[in-house]
């Protein structure tokens, strides 16, 4: 009888506690790694340790403008989706698009009327400003394009590099 009484009120503590945690908590599925650049070009695909940055920032919101369940963080969003309600995706393809101006995504019907979002980087820029401009604040992690992939043999042939550099020509100082 006892144990009734001190499980029914421990059941209003925990219903608290759900709502107080952060989304993570409940046990919502994060993946260990992502893999970016898949289609890339120029450079390789590279597996983004997204288990490791996590134990390094701890918060979620430090990368994503909002996490799931929650409501849009982001100063620049909130200005318009401040009732948008809590998000259902987190992912920097939910809202940067692989190319915002090439004729699909401008013909795109979610997309073309909505031209305040022209300042909106595509998923390129968004995760280069993030990845780079937090490793510059933090002073750790890399800041160059090889420093995160390296670059692909057309990378090589495109830029003129590695087995693709110009050859010095012989009996020139170069001077």
């Amino acid at each position: 009888m006892k144990s009734d009484r001190s499980l029914q009120a421990l059941i209003p503590l925990l219903l608290l506690l759900a709502v107080l945690l952060p989304a993570a908590g409940w046990g919502i599925s994060v993946p260990d790694s992502i893999i970016l650049n898949k289609n890339g070009a120029l450079y390789d695909q590279i597996s983004f340790d997204h288990a490791r940055h996590i134990r390094v920032t701890k918060e979620c919101s430090d990368c994503h403008h909002h996490t799931t369940g929650t409501l849009v963080e982001d100063p620049n969003c909130i200005r318009c989706h401040r009732n948008s309600g809590p998000s259902q995706t987190v992912s920097c393809r939910g809202c940067h698009t692989p190319d915002p101006f090439s004729a699909k995504s401008l013909r795109d019907k979610d997309h073309a009327p909505k031209t305040y979002h022209l300042d909106k980087p595509g998923l390129k820029g968004a995760m280069h400003q993030s990845c780079v401009g937090c490793h510059t604040k933090s002073k750790k992690g890399p800041t160059t394009c090889t420093g995160c992939h390296p670059r692909s043999a057309a990378g090589d042939a495109f830029y003129n590099t590695g087995e693709y550099a110009p050859k010095p020509k012989a009996g020139k100082s170069g001077h």
